[in-house]
């Protein structure tokens, strides 16, 4: 799930520092290249990587456009990854609320704060005869608007740690682990960080294995733009008279296109036809990842499927919007009212298209986008299976969410 239009457990979204960046105190970009340094900017080890040659980081950008890198640290993007730190980690540390008991009386997790950072242990057995296995928290996904979930180094190969946090529910168990089971194995694969992160370098084999000194977390600019080296010395060697900036702009391009750049991670999971991180803005999705066929009559699950569920949309097959729409990536959008003067940019309430019982300030989304539960986000926990809820893209009639006027 994914990239640029709505959050998934989600995110989405932290700028990072790439080659050439210089310190500045008064941006935070969220992670620098080494994941045990500290989340001020730093030199990149990343100029070392062909693949993220001419990138330069969003403390560059903020020279020109700081309104929009001074908002976009609060979005989903940017929070969809960082480093774990007190600040990131949403779940408590302190006695009697950093304890996960399962259906297993012979198995509970601990959360630890501990002077080398942050620790998730599995306590097995029963006082005294138990044995413990901690890993430590190395990086947070999911920008908590939901929830979030953690990662940790075996050497230089990345996993999941068996225990995440849900605001509904606080500690529980990762989506998908089975309740009463200790399981640090589950592997992170590319294909996962291409949505939550804006580069990792995998050195595989294996699938999980990266370059430590190689990675930039969150979503930021150059994730949705391009590479901005170029852009940003000609800007500086000629800013009055450029034809060409050499930047990409997403609402420049083609419905298609657009489209494509949301679909990257709002599109499902796919199946990659070519290197991870190796898809530009702007290019032909399909020639880097392959998504599954669209299906009028197949069953879209609401995470990770709102651009099918868009075009299912008559909105948006009898006009020619986009994500972008609707959705202004820069900056927060938490105000449901807001997207309903988007709506009413066509269904004017002396229109047609407007029904008479309907009220202009009502939140149009409620109704017509109505919050759904998931079947790919389940946990496992206390004996029963709880799905989190995420907002349906299909735009259209739900009798079920219609509320009385």
């Amino acid at each position: 799930m994914k990239a640029l239009f709505i959050l998934v457990v989600a995110a989405s979204v932290f700028a990072l520092k790439l080659a050439g960046q210089n310190n500045d105190s008064s941006q935070k970009p969220n992670v620098v290249l080494d994941h045990a340094a500290s989340s001020k900017p730093s030199l990149s080890k990343d100029q070392k990587s062909t693949a993220r040659n001419g990138y330069v980081g969003d403390v560059e950008c903020a020279s020109c456009h700081r309104d929009k890198v001074e908002a976009f640290p609060q979005t989903a993007h940017y929070t969809t990854s960082r480093l774990a730190e007190k600040d990131s980690i949403l779940g408590k540390f302190t006695p009697d609320e950093n304890v996960v008991k399962t259906s297993n009386p012979e198995l509970s997790f601990r959360m630890d704060e501990k002077k080398g950072g942050f620790f998730q242990t599995a306590v097995q057995g029963m006082s005294p005869y138990f044995t413990e296995h901690s890993e430590k928290f190395a990086f947070v996904v999911g920008s908590g608007g939901k929830g979030q979930t953690y990662l940790y180094w075996k050497v230089d190969q990345l996993f999941q740690l068996p225990i995440s946090y849900w605001r509904e529910l606080g500690w529980v168990n990762s989506p998908g682990y089975r309740d009463g089971n200790a399981n640090f194995d589950r592997p992170i694969v590319p294909r996962c960080l291409e949505c939550h992160a804006t580069f990792f370098d995998s050195t595989a084999p294996p699938s999980n294995q990266y370059a430590k000194d190689g990675f930039v977390l969150g979503i930021n600019c150059e994730k949705c733009h391009g590479p901005g080296r170029e852009h940003v010395r000609r800007e500086r060697a000629h800013p009055a008279d450029l034809k060409d900036s050499a930047i990409l702009n997403p609402a420049k391009f083609s419905r298609d296109r657009q489209g494509d750049l949301c679909a990257w991670c709002h599109a499902g999971q796919g199946v990659p036809v070519a290197p991870t991180f190796s898809y530009l803005p702007g290019q032909d999705l399909a020639k880097y990842l392959e998504l599954p066929k669209s299906d009028p009559n197949a069953d879209l699950d609401v995470h990770g499927s709102q651009v099918e569920l868009l075009a299912k949309s008559r909105c948006f097959q009898s006009s020619g919007m986009t994500c972008l729409t609707c959705h202004d990536v820069h900056a927060v959008q938490a105000d449901l009212s807001a997207f309903s003067q988007r709506c009413l940019n066509c269904h004017r309430p002396e229109t047609s298209m407007f029904p008479k019982t309907h009220r202009v300030e009502s939140t149009c989304v409620e109704c017509h986008m109505p919050k759904q539960e998931t079947n790919l986000i389940v946990f496992d926990w206390q004996r029963k299976k709880v799905r989190p809820q995420v907002r349906n893209h299909w735009i259209k009639v739900y009798p079920a969410a219609i509320q009385p006027q």
